[in-house]
């Protein structure tokens, strides 16, 4: 046997990778349900207190970790305010007015938006292929507007504004993965998660309060109910500790392949599940989407600098 044998692939960790990635589309697809059944802001506002609960665990300084200064806890308020509290408006509003497809198409999106303000914010170089991606992810997202309905008309007014909100949340989940490239460095991933959760629940508390003061809870079927505590855990806690578990044996790049995974399932979602419709011009805005997903996230070969991965803490969405 040869003393310079391969090393053995980490197919536990891309499992871990995938499934989080999967979890992420599904629970974007299914919001789509939600959001037939509960306002908006008081949708964010039970998630954001139901993930509160369940990450009460994580907000107390750890051992070691160095205590918040002022400039760290006005990061993690504009963290939470464009990742947390507008990415969940400009989310659900987005799915309520399109479909759960034409989430997954705009939101794979999210790198090439990523490395776009981690060159205006940061000063990082784009690479000549992460330009493309970008372009092909505005091709996708303009064929998805023209994309006809179920009905076979073209798609109405308020549908382009849910693809501008949709639009609005990717923007709001870059921004996000900018702004925790500075915290990173400081706090651990899941600190960060229950901090920035806490602020989205002081900050859409006033607007779920005002939602839920009419709102009949009992009109809402126990099947819904179920599904919002799987929609808030898994966003908040399921998908960070998958996608942890993965990035301690894979690199950051190439964990960020998996992110193709992300917009696949959402769309099944909305096609297997929701009975959405998939023409041609879905097929082919979907395709160049995924495209430029595979191509912002890809790493070359012999580099390890790629700038596009989602890292561990990225994952801790709030849809």
């Amino acid at each position: 046997m040869s003393p310079h044998r391969a090393p053995a692939v980490p197919w536990l960790a891309y499992v871990c990778l995938a499934t989080s990635m999967a979890v992420v589309g599904a629970y974007v697809g299914l919001s789509k349900l939600l959001v037939a059944a509960l306002p908006v802001f008081l949708l964010a506002w039970l998630r954001f207190g139901i993930a509160a609960v369940a990450m009460l665990h994580w907000v107390p300084r750890r051992a070691g970790e160095v205590a918040l200064s002022a400039h760290d806890r006005r990061l993690l308020f504009w963290e939470s305010f464009l990742g947390n509290f507008l990415f969940s408006i400009c989310m659900l509003y987005g799915v309520q007015l399109t479909s759960a497809l034409a989430a997954g198409v705009v939101m794979a999106g999210i790198p090439a938006a990523v490395a776009l303000l981690s060159r205006i914010f940061l000063g990082e170089r784009i690479r000549g292929r992460v330009m493309v991606a970008i372009a092909l992810a505005v091709l996708g997202i303009a064929l998805l507007a023209l994309a006809k309905g179920d009905a076979g008309a073209p798609a109405s007014a308020a549908t382009h504004w849910g693809y501008l909100l949709l639009l609005g949340a990717v923007l709001c989940e870059a921004s996000y993965v900018v702004i925790g490239k500075r915290l990173t460095g400081k706090l651990s991933p899941r600190r960060i998660s229950a901090l920035i959760n806490l602020w989205g629940l002081a900050l859409v508390t006033p607007l779920g309060l005002w939602q839920a003061w009419r709102f009949d809870f009992g009109a809402v079927a126990p099947g819904t109910w179920a599904l919002l505590v799987f929609y808030s855990i898994a966003a908040s806690m399921v998908t960070v500790w998958l996608w942890m578990q993965g990035l301690r044996h894979v690199p950051a790049p190439q964990a960020g392949v998996f992110t193709v995974m992300l917009p696949v399932s959402a769309a099944l979602v909305g096609v297997l599940f929701l009975g959405e419709a998939f023409g041609p011009l879905h097929v082919v805005a979907f395709a160049l989407s995924l495209a430029g997903l595979l191509l912002a996230t890809w790493p070359q070969r012999g580099r390890g600098d790629a700038k596009v991965g989602i890292s561990a803490d990225e994952r801790s969405r709030s849809a």
